[in-house]
């Protein structure tokens, strides 16, 4: 029926524990995984290969349920083609984090008095390696306890020797291709990191701030602008009008009085004001903001950069010296005080850049930086997901990544720090720029320095695909690795991370893209969809729920909720329903296994087998293959739901239950079904195993005495189905959850036995009967049997006595009571919504909140209606 994956061993005789301890079991399997080498990848082998690149951590993290999420997906990819018969390759490593990393260690210096100034460059960064060393990437070990399947004699660090190689000797080819060049313009500029920072680096929020509205010039010149940064006034080289706005048209071409200066500015016409938007009239500040840089280079304007690197203003006047904040409000009164202040809106809600790394407000600056032409690179980034090369998976992602890569501006690549690859160009004395490779030797001798500034941190993890495998040498490991299969990532990082790498990898690797597929996920929320935050209240450590329910509960949880490019909620109840699937798969490979469930020799034939075995193995090929083609799409909410449903109710609470009276029973069909049973677990943890790894390796383990699920072969679908005993069992199923429905609706106890007459004739459930009778507690009929039930179902006749087994005439009674109850909501509920005038003063919610009382009440008086009609006479 379905392959068995390996040549079958004797089970040991060890018996399981009567409970699952995920304390005990998952620190020393995964360390034996570990040592026998089962997530190595060998470059020389002739299996296919199959690749990922872990998205690599920031060295100063922690694992989050985000890297929790997107680890638990990549490894059940792995796992599956390791099975599957690839030469699997998990790329492990951690990226240096400038920014981060400068800031941690900078604080730690700051706790003894001292800033990086006081050491000097070299000794810093020495300081920063020693840091790495003793506290960086502790992120390691939690992705230990998660299970991660990486290669982690391969682990790399974006500022090791290899990585730096190639980020040099990328730098160089660029640079020769003139795709690298230096040039004044503006950028994110953080005042407390005193760094240009990435646009991914900035974090949006709405601020209080304020509007001011104020004249600039005088008399028949005056003309009103308005802004949130007054301070940047100061910088004013022009104000620009619509060409087409009639209001101004006499001031264009003229010059009018700049405020608190000496100087005057012109009025320029440009299209890119709004004439609808305040008073159709902008200030023009070239130097600290993006649009007006524009507009200062199409109207050949200055660009005056009146605040340093600290956000102090350098403007010489009375506010020289002042913070930003102390100019804004200084700059203000003292228009207030010449009367040039038209209109003051406080708070005023607007979107702010703030740094994502120490929440610092974001000031534009005009500032010589190094910067990537992406206009070819991004055109062949682009065209590699058109021409199919590349597919993004979901596909409606496509649209987003278009909208990224086809308007993307130049890349500000330098940044002011001294943690990081520094950038690979020598000055000379007499203006000589000399941009060395890495094996050129570096200019030197009097006058000559290399840039002070550093690589963004994204420019090393763009080549992280093929730098991991040792490009630019062309290694083993290169060929047989490069491209990846599949890149795994966060939507939110498609335009930062995702384009970059596609940029790099078709740039340096001859127009051979860096994957083949990007499947986006979403972003991990709570229970209630709202994103997870410290300041929420609601962040979660992964580890706290992997340490009370395992880590395979954790992982459970997250993949089955992973539709592809959907944000995914979770809740700590959710995480407690998957210990219990753990525990429920535990208690049932026990059971059978102390019922003589086996893997040993062929499965027998299907002549020989009952029909609830046939069922089942029918069942299990479906699932395989649908297990399968969710796999090939990433699906994976989908297999996990179709192997939970399968697991605990086709396997455990079907399969297993009628298959106790045949164990019981003895004889060929008992030893039949064993075999069977042995077949169905053994496939059924197999398919789970990349999902939850632990559970199922001790389980597989005990029960097939093979080596490691990690390396057994992945279940192929034999294309084994039986449409009649589906069918067959699909009707026996419905004769006992109808049964078992009357029962409870009478108030039986679940263990409470009745007398019953079975009429199944010559149904196709006449075999049935020794499990219909376990299953539902239903004692033979006995000579004193009177019928007070009758209950038709699927073709054939239950029929229960329950006389002297429940009080007819205060079931009755109670029923009556109940309905009675359900009748007066029903007309209350009628009443409000057939009132006109309620109907429309209620709010939405109050009105559906009564619609679905309403619906309720109808639903229990057709249950008490027919429990009434089933109720035997008083």
């Amino acid at each position: 029926m379905t392959e068995n994956s390996q040549q079958p061993q004797p089970a040991p005789t060890t018996e399981l524990p009567t409970q699952y301890a995920p304390a005990d079991v998952e620190g020393p399997l995964y360390e034996r995984w570990v040592e026998r080498g089962y997530f190595e990848a060998d470059a020389k082998s002739d299996k296919p290969p199959y690749t990922v690149v872990i998205p690599p951590p920031n060295v100063t993290g922690s694992l989050h349920l985000g890297h929790a999420f997107e680890h638990t997906l990549i490894d059940a990819l792995t796992r599956r083609k390791r099975m599957q018969g690839f030469e699997t390759l998990w790329q492990p490593g951690m990226d240096h984090a400038g920014i981060a990393t400068q800031n941690v260690v900078e604080r730690e210096l700051g706790k003894e008095g001292k800033s990086r100034h006081d050491l000097g460059r070299e000794a810093f960064v020495e300081r920063v390696w020693q840091w790495k060393g003793e506290s960086g990437g502790q992120i390691s070990g939690q992705m230990r306890r998660l299970g991660d399947g990486v290669a982690w004699t391969r682990e790399r660090f974006t500022m090791d020797e290899g990585l730096s190689r190639a980020v040099q000797t990328i730098f160089k080819r660029l640079y020769d291709d003139e795709l690298i060049y230096r040039a004044e313009r503006i950028i994110n500029w953080c005042p407390r990191c005193l760094t240009a920072i990435s646009d991914i680096e900035v974090d949006y929020q709405d601020d209080d701030g304020e509007l001011v509205s104020m004249t600039y010039g005088d008399g028949d010149d005056t003309i009103v602008v308005a802004t949130t940064r007054a301070e940047t006034m100061l910088g004013d080289t022009a104000v620009a009008v619509h060409p087409d706005d009639e209001r101004y048209k006499h001031l264009v071409g003229k010059l009018i009085n700049l405020p608190l200066t000496d100087r005057s500015i012109p009025v320029v016409a440009d299209e890119h004001v709004d004439p609808e938007f305040g008073t159709g009239a902008v200030k023009v500040t070239p130097a600290h903001d993006p649009n007006d840089f524009e507009i200062g280079r199409r109207h050949d304007l200055p660009s005056l950069t009146v605040m340093d690197e600290h956000a102090v203003i350098t403007a010489h006047g009375p506010f020289q010296g002042l913070d930003r904040l102390e100019a804004r409000s200084a700059i203000v009164a003292a228009l207030r005080a010449e009367g040039r202040i038209v209109a003051e809106k406080r708070p005023y809600v607007h979107s702010v850049g703030h740094c994502s790394r120490c929440k610092t407000t974001i000031e534009p600056r005009l500032s010589m930086q190094w910067w990537v032409k992406v206009g070819p690179l991004a055109k062949a980034a682009g065209d590699a997901v058109r021409d199919g090369r590349v597919k993004i998976h979901p596909q409606e992602m496509e649209k987003r990544y278009f909208d990224w890569v086809d308007n993307l501006h130049d890349w500000c690549i330098s940044r002011q720090l001294w943690w990081g690859h520094r950038i690979p160009v020598w000055y000379g004395p007499n203006g000589e720029v000399v941009c060395v490779g890495p094996d050129d030797e570096a200019p030197s001798g009097e006058g000559w320095h290399q840039d002070s500034d550093v690589l963004d941190t994204w420019f090393s993890s763009g080549l992280w695909p093929f730098s991991t495998l040792g490009w630019p040498e062309q290694t083993e490991s290169l060929a047989k690795f490069y491209p990846n299969s599949v890149l795994v990532t966060g939507y939110d990082i498609l335009f930062f991370w995702v384009a970059r790498m596609m940029m790099f990898g078709l740039y340096a690797m001859d127009g051979t893209p860096p994957f083949h597929t990007i499947a986006l996920h979403g972003m991990v929320r709570d229970q209630f969809g709202k994103k997870m935050s410290k300041s929420f209240g609601n962040a979660v450590n992964p580890l706290d729920w992997m340490d009370k329910y395992g880590s395979d509960a954790l992982r459970f949880t997250l993949a089955r909720g992973a539709n592809p490019g959907v944000d995914v909620p979770i809740g700590e109840d959710w995480v407690q329903g998957s210990r219990n699937f753990a525990n429920k798969i535990w208690n049932a490979t026990r059971f059978a296994l102390m019922n003589g469930a086996t893997v040993e020799g062929p499965l027998p034939d299907a002549s020989k087998m009952s029909s609830t075995d046939r069922w089942i193995l029918s069942r299990l090929n479906t699932v395989v293959a649908e297990v399968d083609a969710y796999y090939d799409d990433f699906q994976f909410a989908k297999l996990s739901d179709a192997l939970f449903h399968f697991a605990w109710d086709e396997v455990f609470d079907w399969y297993v239950e009628l298959s106790k009276t045949t164990f019981q029973a003895g004889g060929e069909p008992a030893e039949v079904s064993k075999r069977v049973l042995g077949e169905v677990l053994d496939v059924t943890l197999r398919l789970l195993h990349p999902v939850v790894p632990f559970v199922t390796e001790t389980l597989w383990t005990t029960l097939t005495g093979g080596e490691s699920v990690v390396v057994a072969e992945w279940p192929k679908d034999s294309g084994f189905r039986d449409a009649d005993a589906e069918r067959e069992i699909a009707t026996l199923q419905s004769v006992i959850t109808e049964v078992r429905r009357f029962r409870a609706d009478q108030g039986l106890q679940p263990g409470q036995r009745v007398p019953a007459r079975l009429t199944l004739g010559g149904t196709e459930l006449a075999a049935h009967e020794p499990a219909i009778r376990q299953l539902l507690r239903l004692q033979p009929e006995g000579d004193s049997f009177t019928a007070t039930a009758t209950l038709p179902v699927g073709g054939v006749e239950v029929a229960l006595d329950l006389s002297g087994v429940i009080d007819v005439a205060a079931e009755r009674k109670r029923l009556a009571k109940d309905l009675a109850a359900a009748e007066k909501e029903k007309a209350q509920a009628t009443a409000k919504l057939g009132n006109e005038a309620f109907l429309a003063k209620a709010p939405d919610h109050v009105v559906d909140k009564i619609r679905t009382r309403l619906a309720k009440a109808e639903e229990d008086i057709t249950r008490i209606r027919t429990q009434l009609e089933r109720l035997p006479s008083a």
